[in-house]
């Protein structure tokens, strides 16, 4: 199999698990705080056809597959705020709850690695060389399984940084306006809201300019350099 696609398959399985997490638990969290609609639409599931969207969870990603840029959503998880206990408290914890879990699972692989690489030489040596080979998306050869399983760790970190920071922009629909809403005040949150609705705008701009990529790649170089020092 060529290399550049046994990579792309790779990231997509990996983007798909994480948009799988990141998805269900909004939806867990949402009925843990007072709203079960997304339970009933049985939303609270690692299963990804559960809440893949054609465009955003199949044809971007297998796009990206042939360009060599993995990007891709899920289908938003319905959220009734008026069912919440605490409204406006609750619905800035549930969109919060998406970035979190990725950052969970990538925390949980980066130490799994961290971990492996002090273990021995053999690994650590593997770790570098898989790190640095698939960051600049070359295709790094090895006999047997653990070569596609250090792959898989490795995009699983980079993907859900990736995912927890973007998310985080504090521009609609993504789960960064929710949470910014919830911390301001009342009146404060109010005016900053009356911005949203050109939030897809903004959105587009930020993709269009690369300074979206300016918030995560810092993040992606340090994790980088610790694994392959």
């Amino acid at each position: 199999m060529d290399g550049t696609l046994f990579l792309g398959i790779i990231e997509f399985i990996v983007l798909l698990l994480s948009l799988s997490v990141h998805e269900s638990a909004h939806a867990w969290t949402a009925n843990a705080l007072g709203d079960p609609t997304a339970r009933y639409l049985g939303r609270v599931s690692l299963n990804p056809i559960r809440h893949a969207d054609l465009m955003g969870t199949v044809i971007f990603p297998l796009l990206g597959m042939v360009s060599g840029v993995m990007f891709g959503w899920a289908k938003p998880v319905p959220v009734n705020v008026n069912r919440l206990r605490n409204p406006k408290r609750d619905h800035m914890l549930v969109a919060a709850a998406g970035p979190f879990s990725n950052l969970l699972i990538a925390g949980a692989l980066f130490l799994l690695l961290m971990i492996l690489k002090l273990s021995s030489g053999e690994a650590a040596e593997m770790i570098r060389y898989v790190s640095a080979s698939a960051a600049y998306g070359s295709m790094p050869h090895g006999n047997g399984i653990a070569t596609p399983l250090m792959l898989m760790a490795f995009y699983g970190v980079w993907i859900n940084i990736i995912l927890a920071v973007f998310n985080l922009i504090p521009v609609a629909p993504l789960d960064g306006a929710a949470v910014l809403a919830g911390l301001l005040p009342n009146g404060l949150g109010r005016v900053v809201n009356q911005f949203q609705s050109y939030g897809f705008v903004i959105l587009v701009l930020l993709l269009v300019t690369g300074a979206a990529a300016q918030l995560y790649t810092p993040v992606l170089n340090v994790v980088l350099s610790l694994l392959i020092v």
